[in-house]
């Protein structure tokens, strides 16, 4: 599993956001937006940590390494 907090979420669009740029580079990827905890979980098919926060970064958001 890979996780990052991503503070810069402030609502259900954002969560739909970024589980949609995860999706973009992994699609069969499972992903768990938390809002209490601002932080994103993800269990990915073939896309290593990186294309994911870069996936993130480039959806307007700031993944941090959890």
């Amino acid at each position: 599993m890979i996780a990052f907090q991503v503070s810069d979420m402030t609502s259900a669009r954002c969560a739909g956001a970024v589980t949609k740029a995860v999706k973009g580079v992994d699609h069969a990827a499972l992903v768990r937006v938390d809002m209490a905890t601002l932080t994103v979980e993800i269990e990915p098919s073939r896309a290593n940590a990186r294309e994911l926060s870069d996936a993130i970064k480039a959806a307007g958001y700031s993944p941090i390494a959890a």
